[in-house]
């Protein structure tokens, strides 16, 4: 382990020193006295004593010494702040406020002292002063205690800290002169042993304060003293050996020549330099053993990385003293620490060692055994960090090559394929600094070659075979990327690319084989298209940026370059490869960043009938679907009617569809004509030419072929035969789509007649009947395309298709029946919302079933986003969404993003059809139930606990504004509470209804009911209710029990589901502390019922039940008191059940029906509250269960508010205890030279420093 370096760690301030200037100081000597005592000792910090201060300067402040600085009074000593508002301005000239307190400083010193002290506290945010009398008389250490107990509690803020345009310069003004303050005084006032010790015990006291405000401030004053010491170091170093040169010269000369004199001012120059240079290290030792040994570990990050910036800064400047693994040991240990700002300056204060290479040969060690730490920060989670770590890497890579294993540049390679774009092209610079900058000496004649000859030529196969051996082919463009900044003269040889791709090897040279060559191509494909859009992939950028000038003509001259180059290679290279599918499909993108006007101005024509040749013959060749849509795509380019070469393309492009069109309708004809099953050649050329027909259809309008005609008696004959292809009948239904958007886009974009609308509204709902009818289709690729395709005409041609002033097309708008609604949600609930396993599996090994299976989940959230949509822009009816909402639970991996954006959209159109959509799919989930376990079921059951859970869930997504839900939440419950009387029991009133278990259910949704709304429901509930069931306490009717408790329960039952019980996510607390909010203003109670009732009781008139009677009012004080229980006496209050000894007040309006009820039930009292409590303690733990299995969506739940500062008093003094806010917790090699210091307690003024986690 690397040992500190053995430094006094004390120092004495010097009693009765006086002022001393030396003879090159830019001064004047007032006193007249230029000798120094003390010179050479060590100094110790401490305080003077009172009598010693008042002997210093000019009798400290006698009645003739000046007593104004900069034309300011001071009176007692009490700093006026002046210093401190000019740092603050940051204004005036840094060097004339120097200057100013050096001449108050000659004066007198303890005056100009105690400015400068005021200052430091002031700097701090303390509003307390140090007066002359304090500087007197108490030590720095009760000067201290005084102004922690002046210091502003009510604030944790402080300048270095606070926000605003007056406090953006404080830090560098600050910084700035303490620098200049060391630089005007390194001649003499720095050496008077007085100014600096005291500012030095000053710094290193207030360092070591338990206030955040003090530690932070001294610690950056203390560091920046330090630089401008080592700065002055440094020069003294400089001076003493120019000294000892001219010494060793003028000795070395002749006796005759030799000056003596001259001699001896040398030699007494050089025993002054030195001496001052021993006093700057006692300082320096003081700085950096008093403060910087500590603080470097401190709780605090910016005082961390405060001390890590300055020590870098001291190993950069003064290499000879710092640079050593003395002090680079601190660095190395600091890169482990918790805070990425602190690792970052760790890192860039490494960058400025590794820079210079003459430094490398101290930087050995530290390299070997740090390395592995730098490269593992490759992969740090904060961004910023791992691109210094890369950026470091690469300048190790450049001061020596040997240093960094092969492993080690494997871990940084692979970075260039980042999505963050940073990280990406720090590790491309790493990447080309590594195999692609080193150049032999005999590439140096060769520099003016061009073609496959040029020196880049090995430079591009060394990138193919990088691209390849990533084994990440479909990532080239992030690859050029990441290259592109620092390897662009590299990545545009595209001459040299296409000379590799189309010249034979020269002699020796080994070929490329046909992996390397795909690859080539699609690099090359990647850098045009870089060059000429100017935006990096998608993925990598945050949005097309403004071009500067220059970029944008660097931008034209690659597009010129591009196409004056590739115009004429282009077809050669689609002749070479022709037959190759994947070459000719980027090949076949270049055109798209041509620039055509060069084809008519460069006299270039004969290569576009070349190229127009080459593609007509690869349509002919291929039936692939990506290349015959990278045709199509480039006789789109191509047909621009802004150039001249319009009307050549146009030819030629009209010629190949006239024969593919006659092609098709002559082989349609004779397919469709045979007797007997289609002949599978026919069948094949069939498909092939709709191929061609549809890709280009996508790109171009075919109107003038009419070929909806065609593919109509296609798709009729499948239906009527059922024995089509399957391929045939996607190809038939995709291009019968491009037909209706084509003519579509016609009609809309030009005035069109009222023929043309009628025709294609015939055309549209003749095409939408045919792909209901292929919804039914026993092959799963037709169905699925037909879906897809039924979805995308719904969507066009909805409503929405009048907005922006298109009210003509009206006559097109088209609303789905029920039926192919119908049709439609059970496509969805068979393909859609099923198992993996019951998915087709790959049987090409595991690797390949898992990307089959994520491909085809890919494919099932298309379809269900599809359908989704129709419900979001109303195209279905929104109650269809129930069978879609229903499965939230089940299916909340797969689909719960959707499902959830779905209930989110459909909330903002209509809030009440909304929850009245969410009720309809829980009660499909309870009839799912009851029609497989009977009414009979148990309500503990994992199926019945699972829809209370996604009732749960339900409630959640509505928020904390009840104010916006009320309405919603209200239907929901009247919704909910006709569901469960709906259906009587035929074995008559005194059993229970056959639905009533789904109250247990509805009252997840009680605690969304306002205070007022309660009551509303609650007496709605009542018109369903009869006398005699009020009165029973059966275990069945422990449903109706609990809705109607948690209806009449209070508002503090209102942030949380009666049913579910405490919380497990600690909400007691909370629930004490806070009131339910009901939203931003209260509206009284009276009025919101009486509106409630009236809308509840208008609408539901004809429902009362004479037999009714009012309920009984429970007097129990388990519900009259609000507060929190055991969940077994929560529950109690629940379910409330009286033994004989307590009965409860009753309000009836007969007393002698209570008193026959009561006696009815007296008997079996007993018996229901021990089942009773049992039911209740069994559902709270499934309740629990379930909560603790659901934590994956817990994301849904409503945010719990809780009263952080509810015991912060104790919460601190308990933090206390053991906590240590000197160190960090990291585990830190020990010093043998470093000292025991007393624990720094915690910040009280800065309470969040408590919580932070410190290392």
């Amino acid at each position: 382990m690397i040992a500190a370096p053995e430094i006094p760690t004390d120092f004495t301030l010097l009693q009765e020193s006086e002022t001393h200037f030396s003879s090159d100081t830019d001064f004047e000597d007032i006193e007249g006295k230029n000798q120094k005592q003390g010179k050479g000792k060590t100094c110790k910090k401490g305080k003077k004593g009172p009598a010693e201060k008042g002997k210093s300067g000019n009798g400290g402040g006698k009645p003739g010494g000046p007593n104004r600085m900069n034309g300011h009074h001071q009176q007692n000593g009490v700093e006026n702040m002046m210093l401190f508002e000019v740092v603050k301005m940051g204004k005036s000239a840094m060097q004339s406020v120097v200057d100013d307190w050096i001449e108050s400083y000659k004066h007198d010193r303890d005056i100009a002292l105690l400015d400068l002290i005021n200052f430091f506290i002031q700097c701090s945010g303390c509003k307390g002063v140090v007066t002359a009398e304090m500087f007197r008389h108490m030590q720095n250490s009760e000067i201290i205690r005084k102004m922690t107990e002046e210091f502003d509690e009510d604030s944790g803020d402080y300048p270095l800290t606070m926000a605003g345009p007056q406090w953006k310069k404080f830090k560098s003004s600050f910084c700035e002169f303490i620098g200049v303050l060391v630089r005007q005084c390194q001649y003499s006032i720095i050496y008077d042993e007085y100014m600096m010790d005291t500012v030095i015990s000053l710094l290193t006291g207030l360092s070591d304060s338990q206030v955040r405000a003090f530690r932070h401030t001294s610690t950056l004053a203390a560091m920046k003293l330090m630089t401008a010491l080592v700065n002055v170091a440094l020069n003294l170093s400089i001076n003493m050996d120019n000294t000892q040169r001219q010494y060793e010269a003028e000795r070395n000369k002749i006796i005759g020549k030799r000056a003596n004199d001259r001699l001896e001012l040398l030699l007494q120059k050089r025993k002054e330099l030195q001496e001052n240079q021993d006093e700057i290290e006692n300082m320096m030792n003081a700085i950096f053993k008093g403060v910087f040994v500590h603080r470097y570990r401190d709780a605090i990050a910016e005082i961390r990385a405060i001390c890590i910036e300055e020590i870098g800064i001291w190993m950069k400047m003064y290499s000879d003293a710092f640079l050593n693994d003395s002090y680079l040991k601190y660095v190395g240990w600091t890169m482990h620490d918790k805070q990425g700002e602190v690792r970052l300056k760790c890192l860039t204060a490494l960058q400025g060692l590794y820079y210079n290479k003459e430094l490398n040969s101290k930087l050995e060690l530290f390299t070997s055994r740090f390395k592995d730490r730098i490269v593992s920060m490759t992969l740090d989670k904060e961004y910023d960090v791992a691109v210094q770590a890369i950026k470091l890497l690469t300048l190790v890579l450049q001061s020596s090559e040997e240093v960094l294993t092969a492993e080690d540049c494997e871990n940084v390679y692979h970075l260039v394929y980042s999505a963050h774009r940073p990280v990406a092209v720090a590790a491309g610079e790493f990447l080309y600094k590594k195999l692609f900058s080193r150049r032999d000496a005999e590439d140096d004649g060769i520099l003016k070659r061009r073609g496959r000859q040029s020196p880049n030529a090995n430079l591009v196969k060394t990138l193919v075979f990088f691209f390849l051996e990533s084994e990440l082919h479909e990532h080239a463009a992030y690859l050029v990327d990441s290259m592109w900044d620092c390897a662009t003269d590299l990545l545009k040889d595209w001459e040299c690319m296409s000379s590799l791709l189309l010249e034979e090897p020269l002699n020796g040279e080994e070929p490329l084989t046909d992996r390397q060559e795909s690859a080539l191509i699609e690099i090359m494909l990647c850098t045009i298209r870089q060059a000429a859009e100017c935006h990096p992939p998608v993925g990598r950028g945050t949005g097309k940026r403004v071009l500067t000038a220059k970029e944008k003509k660097t931008q034209l001259d690659d597009r010129t370059k591009i196409t004056e180059l590739f115009a004429v290679a282009l077809p050669q290279l689609l002749a070479k490869y022709s037959v190759d599918a994947e070459k000719v499909t980027n090949l076949l993108q270049l055109p798209q960043y041509f620039d055509l006007e060069i084809y008519t101005t460069g006299r270039l024509e004969k290569h576009l009938d070349a190229l127009l040749r080459q593609i007509r013959d690869i349509v002919e060749k291929h039936t692939d679907i990506d290349v015959l849509e990278a045709c199509s795509k480039t006789y789109h380019a191509l047909c621009n009617e802004e150039f001249t070469i319009f009307n050549r393309v146009d030819i030629a492009r009209s010629q190949l569809i006239d024969e593919l069109a006659d092609k098709f309708n002559r082989l349609l004809e004779d397919f469709l004509q045979e007797g007997e099953e289609p002949d599978e050649d026919d069948a094949y050329q069939v498909l092939s030419t709709l191929k061609r027909i549809t890709a280009f259809h996508n790109a171009h309008d075919l109107s003038r072929w009419d070929l909806f005609g065609c593919n109509y008696k296609l798709l009729k004959t499948g239906i009527e035969n059922g024995d089509m292809p399957e391929q045939i009948v996607i190809h038939a239904l995709q291009c019968t789509h491009y037909v209706i958007l084509w003519q579509l886009a016609k009609v809309t974009e030009s005035s069109s007649t009222k023929e043309d609308l009628l025709r294609l509204k015939k055309q549209m709902r003749v095409f939408c009947q045919i792909c209901q009818h292929y919804l039914t289709n026993v092959n799963t690729a037709v169905k699925e395309q037909a879906f897809t395709i039924l979805c995308d005409v719904l969507m066009i041609f909805s409503h929405q298709i009048m907005t922006g002033g298109r009210d003509m097309l009206e006559p097109l708008v088209y609303t789905p029946d029920s039926s192919l609604q119908s049709e439609l949600l059970s496509f969805i609930l068979d393909h859609v919302f099923i198992d993996q396993d019951d998915d087709n599996n790959s049987a090409d090994g595991q690797q390949d079933d898992e990307a089959s299976k994520i491909e085809a989940l890919h494919k099932r959230r298309n379809l269900l986003a599809a359908f989704c949509k129709l419900i979001v822009y109303t195209v279905v009816e929104m109650n269809t969404a129930a069978d879609i909402f229903k499965q939230y639970m089940k299916y909340y991996n797969d689909y719960g993003d959707i499902i959830k954006e779905t209930m989110s959209k459909t909330r903002q159109i209509d809030k009440i059809q909304c929850a009245k959509t969410l009720i309809l799919s829980l009660q499909q989930l309870f009839n799912e139930m009851i029609q497989e376990n009977g009414y009979n079921f148990d309500r503990s059951s994992p199926t019945f606990s699972g829809i209370k859970e996604l009732a749960r869930r339900f409630a959640l997504t509505f928020g904390l504004d009840q104010l916006k839900t009320r309405e919603a939440i209200a239907m929901l419950h009247k919704d909910g509470i006709e569901f469960a009387f709906k259906e009587p029991n035929p074995q008559g009133e005194s059993h229970p209804p056959l639905n009533l278990a789904f109250l247990d259910i509805l009252s997840e949704f009680s605690s969304k009911l306002l205070r007022q709304d309660k009551r509303t429901v609650y007496v709605y509930l009542e018109k369903f209710m009869t006398f005699q069931m009020s009165l029973r306490r059966e275990d069945v009717w422990l449903p109706l029990m609990s809705y109607r408790n948690s209806l009449l329960a209070g508002g503090d039952d209102d942030t949380m589901s009666v049913i579910s019980g405490i919380s497990s996510r600690g909400s007691t607390v909370r629930n004490k502390k806070t009131k339910p909010a009901t939203g931003k203003r209260k509206v009284p109670e009276a009025e919101e019922s009486s509106s409630s009732e009236s809308v509840w009781l208008n609408r539901e008139q004809s429902m009362h039940t004479p037999v009714m009677m009012q309920t009984p009012q429970l007097t129990s004080t388990i519900l009259r008191e609000p507060k929190r229980l055991r969940p077994d006496e929560n529950y109690m209050g629940v379910y409330p059940l009286q033994p004989e000894h307590h009965q409860p007040t009753l309000d009836y309006n007969t007393q002698v029906t209570w008193m026959l009820a009561q006696r009815q039930q007296e008997e079996a009292a007993r018996q229901q509250q021990e089942r009773a409590m049992n039911y209740v303690k069994l559902r709270s733990n499934l309740q629990h269960t379930i909560r603790r299995g659901t934590s994956l969506m817990e994301d849904d739940e409503e945010p719990i508010v809780e009263d952080v500062m509810m015991s912060s008093e104790g919460r601190i003094e308990d933090l206390n205890e053991g906590m240590d806010f000197d160190t960090m917790d990291i585990d830190l090699p020990p010093s043998k030279n470093r000292r025991e210091r007393t624990e720094l307690k915690p910040d009280f003024f800065d309470p969040a420093s408590i919580m932070d986690e410190s290392f």
